[in-house]
């Protein structure tokens, strides 16, 4: 079986080398199973014939039985397309071909009736079918083809110039299939079949691509996003079960004197209950004897940090170094500073290491790092070159993992003969289900509560109208002593309008806030850094009252004073973006505001969007409704294993089946470790062949 779905994809009649250098570039496709594996994205119903009165919408498809006559050439050599009429009992409609114009001319045979689907458009203010479908129309084999569902592949432009729209792609997988019988072994044991009734691997493939019947799609579909989602919890839960069971750790039994001075004298403010939980899932991590990989997932402002730092203080009670290695420099320098100001009075060394650190402050950190007087050591990529050595490093904080590739955290997992205890740190809340399954080879730890004191920020969506009362409510705002953020958005693909609209939206604040009575900054990429860390600096201190910005603010330096976010464009947001940027405020005593500015044109998505942001403070809930708009987006990349790379199940809308497989795989992995039992083979079988040729990066995580 194997050998002869491995065969690549230029043996297959039909295909030859120029299409299949198409097919891998384009969906790679380059082995037989994958192309049997490229599933239709819906289906169309072609059973039913309509009448040309019928069309009176463009978004449906129909199909139609008639005449086609006065086929004519239009336009000049450079423009010319070919109209005909397509005429049935009940009226005429146009048809219009802009390529394959011979091929069009030849095809028609006068007073011969042709069956065309397609999705009308208007062409010249009326109903038209641009390049339909068409068959030739026999009544008898029409009635026996009976339901007639027909798989939509997703195709592109270069797919079809070269004849392989989504009807080429079907009549490619018709003739593997016909070349598959007794091919397609089984791959999911018996005993998972029965349990959940599932159709057996053959039928299910036979039927997603060419179903008798709209229920039988639903059976093959819920069989193969089965199998897919099982082998991807086995593969994740094997890795956490490797993990646990052959990655020696630290054993940090002691709670010492660095510790407890901490909690007794200098805690910034009283722990809630989770962060008190979460301590201690960690504490029983840390002292088990094997190393800690856990995600810590919080929202914008409920106390990750001091949580980490704690966790690193329990470290230093045990002899061991700390690192944190953070995205961003401005990340980075927010964490050194927030640390170093909860460690006053405390005999703690703490330094910053980033790209800018001077040549000589570096040699001194380099230095304390070997002879173990730097006991936390905060920075960027710059802390995993390899001139970076630690005397002993007992505990890795990890923050905003998807930012790093794999192998870059690996370079710091590997700084200590016995490996340090890894926390992640995200501040974008996943969704339980989506968080099991992208980060399903590491434990999982929630704060899901804000510290005491925080009002949640107070947020309303404005119009252009609204702007003089936005206005005057930034006046009274820096009245009182506040400051107040502007964002625009800064999107790659547009990046020069962009650019205008912050400095259009910068010199309006000029205007409006005159110097000297009031002070505004300006903040974007295109700066050079030391102009960036120089007016973030001034805002920092309380120098200036406006900050105008574009995202570069989102994951920045918590300034407790700054109250209002006023978010410009704000429909060009994602959610996730949304909620990250309105986390900048809110983040002392005082009530917060965040107004989103927007034009009148909204999307119904957009419009959505707007609405989910006023009605709730809640990351948790807003990443659910984040991902039922959007779908996973990034986040699936968090994993940078390829593990997720889905064909057909979807983490937004299989939710049941992700709870489903997961339960399976930890039954069968508890039963059955290493997948050694003979009703197991199989599973065992097809995971070797996810692993060929791919590195083993769960470890690392």
């Amino acid at each position: 079986m194997q050998s002869f779905l491995e065969s690549n994809i230029t043996y297959l009649k039909g295909v030859g080398p120029k299409k299949a250098e198409i097919l891998k570039k384009e969906l790679g496709i380059v082995i037989f199973d994958d192309l049997l594996n490229y599933f239709p994205f819906r289906y169309v119903d072609k059973s039913r014939i309509y009448k040309v009165t019928d069309v009176v919408s463009d978004n449906t498809y129909f199909q139609l039985v008639g005449k086609v006559s006065g086929l004519e050439k239009v336009g000049d050599k450079r423009t010319r397309y070919i109209t005909a009429t397509f005429t049935d009992d009940s009226g005429s409609i146009g048809l219009i071909w802009f390529r394959g114009l011979q091929w069009v001319l030849n095809r028609f045979v006068p007073g011969r009736k042709y069956i065309i689907f397609g999705k009308p458009s208007v062409f010249k203010n009326q109903f038209n079918f641009v390049h339909p479908e068409i068959e030739d129309y026999d009544v008898e084999s029409f009635k026996l083809s009976g339901q007639r569902l027909e798989g939509i592949y997703s195709s592109t432009e270069k797919l079809k110039n070269s004849g392989l729209g989504a009807r080429g792609i079907s009549k490619l997988i018709k003739e593997l299939l016909s070349q598959c019988t007794n091919r397609l072994y089984e791959t999911l044991p018996e005993y998972i079949l029965a349990k959940y009734k599932l159709l057996d691997r053959e039928q299910s493939l036979i039927n997603i691509h060419f179903p008798s019947n709209s229920t039988i799609i639903t059976k093959a579909s819920e069989r193969l996003k089965f199998e897919e989602l099982l082998l991807i919890q086995l593969q994740i839960l094997g890795q956490k079960n490797s993990l646990n069971r052959k990655i020696i750790g630290q054993t940090f039994e002691v709670v010492g004197s660095t510790f407890n001075d901490f909690y007794e004298k200098h805690l910034p403010f009283t722990l809630t209950d989770a962060q008190k939980r979460v301590i201690k899932e960690i504490r029983a991590d840390m002292r088990s004897g094997y190393q800690m990989n856990r995600l810590l997932q919080g929202d914008v402002g409920s106390g990750k940090t001091l949580v980490a730092l704690m966790c690193m203080l329990l470290a230093m009670d045990n002899g061991f170094q700390s690192c944190i290695m953070a995205p961003t420099e401005i990340l980075a320098t927010q964490h050194f500073n927030s640390i170093n100001s909860m460690l006053q009075g405390m005999d703690i060394r703490v330094e910053l290491l980033t790209g800018s650190t001077k040549k000589k402050k570096r040699t001194v950190i380099h230095q304390s790092l070997i002879d173990g007087s730097l006991h936390l050591l905060i920075g960027t990529h710059a802390v995993i070159e390899d001139t970076v050595k630690f005397n002993n490093l007992g505990f890795v904080v990890i923050d905003e993992q998807h930012r790093f590739g794999v192998a870059q955290r690996a370079k710091l997992w590997r700084k200590n003969k016995v490996p340090p205890h890894v926390l992640v740190m995200t501040a974008t809340p996943i969704p339980r289900t989506l968080a099991m399954t992208v980060y399903g080879n590491l434990d999982i730890s929630v704060i899901d509560e804000l510290p005491p004191g925080r009002k949640p920020v107070s947020t309303s969506h404005l119009f252009e109208k609204s702007r003089l009362r936005v206005l005057g409510f930034m006046r009274e705002q820096i009245k009182l002593g506040r400051q107040i953020y502007v964002v625009y958005p800064l999107i790659r693909e547009s990046e020069k309008v962009d650019l205008k609209n912050l400095m259009d939206g910068y010199a309006n604040m000029l205007h409006d806030f005159p110097m000297p009575e009031y002070q505004v900054s300006v903040l974007h990429g295109r700066m050079k850094p030391e102009d960036k860390d120089f007016e973030m600096q001034r805002f920092v201190e309380g120098k200036t009252d406006i900050m105008v910005s574009t995202t570069v603010i989102e994951v920045g330096v918590d300034v407790p004073n700054a109250s209002v976010m006023i978010i410009e464009n704000s429909e060009r947001f994602g959610l996730s973006q949304l909620h990250q940027l309105r986390g900048r405020v809110g983040r002392g005593a005082d009530q917060s505001y965040c107004i989103l500015m927007s034009g009148y044109k909204l999307s119904n998505e957009g419009r959505k969007r707007l609405e989910i942001m006023v009605d709730t403070t809640d990351g948790f809930k807003i990443a659910e409704a984040d991902l039922q708009l959007r779908g996973p987006g990034d986040l699936q990349g968090t994993q940078q294993s390829g593990v997720l790379d889905l064909k057909i199940a979807s983490l937004v809308h299989d939710t049941n089946l992700i709870t489903k497989t997961r339960n399976l795989g930890e039954e069968i992995l508890q039963n059955d470790p290493t997948l050694s039992s003979p009703q197991n083979m199989l599973l065992k079988k097809q995971l070797e062949q996810i692993k060929k040729g791919k590195q083993n990066w769960g470890r690392i995580s």
